[in-house]
């Protein structure tokens, strides 16, 4: 199953690309959308969106994978900005009929370091270290995205085995 992990922001999109066999689990692309900083809203959602598309087209994903929306009292507008990105995101993945799985970013954590308030450096090294990478990913949203895409993968694997 190839599946399409995606770290939403307004500024940065970042997203991974894995290929989740039987067997392994390979990393196929990553990276980041990145809007132009001096657009209005309606035009960086636009480039996420075009962006998006050309992803999802190029590389045909089975399922994706989304960080959940949060909210923390002391930055609401976050927020409120993230939505819009993954309003894009959740439209785009409607509209080639693919299903999409928000994950808690406690979760996510969780599932590649065992401690749900690991940091992004412990986060990331096991991106690496999983995926087998000679460097650490880079930037951080792109493996962000690959996290998520890891704990979908992780999540579809233990279910098998419920099953089984």
């Amino acid at each position: 199953m190839r599946i399409l992990g995606i770290d939403p922001g307004l500024h940065v999109t970042g997203y991974g690309v894995l290929d989740n066999t039987d067997d392994s689990i390979v990393l196929v692309e990553a990276g980041v959308i990145r809007s132009n900083s001096g657009a209005s809203l309606a035009e960086k959602l636009r480039e996420i969106s075009t962006e998006l598309t050309a992803i999802i087209t190029q590389f045909r994903p089975e399922s994706v994978a989304i960080e959940e929306l949060y909210s923390h009292y002391d930055h609401p507008k976050t927020a409120i900005i993230m939505g819009h990105a993954r309003g894009i995101i959740f439209l785009k993945a409607a509209e080639a009929e693919i299903p999409v799985f928000p994950y808690a970013a406690t979760r996510i954590k969780k599932s590649l370091t065992g401690n749900g308030r690991a940091s992004k450096a412990q986060v990331q090294k096991m991106v690496q270290s999983t995926l087998r990478l000679k460097i650490l990913p880079e930037p951080a949203d792109a493996a962000d995205a690959l996290a998520i895409a890891l704990c979908h993968a992780r999540s579809l694997r233990q279910s098998a085995v419920e099953y089984q």
